[in-house]
């Protein structure tokens, strides 16, 4: 289901996505895409694919007990 498609960017920065890409995505004409800078490049995804993703990556985390947790480590360290 991945693919590589070369792109070159067009007049004011416009890119065109390719059809074949589009339609795998579902996307089209007025559709909000989110550019992300990472370490490794640009990621272009849907607004509903990097909520998904970011739910599947903090899923299983407890973020008050980690809070909790590195509160109580630093009070130690403070003693």
């Amino acid at each position: 289901m991945s693919g590589t498609f070369a792109v070159r960017m067009g007049d004011r920065g416009r890119l065109v996505v390719p059809a074949e890409l589009r339609e795998r995505l579902g996307v089209m004409a007025g559709s909000r895409l989110l550019l992300v800078e990472t370490e490794a490049g640009i990621v272009v995804t849907t607004r509903e694919r990097a909520r998904d993703l970011v739910r599947r990556q903090l899923e299983g985390i407890d973020l008050v007990v980690e809070l909790v947790d590195e509160r109580r480590a630093a009070a130690v360290e403070n003693e």
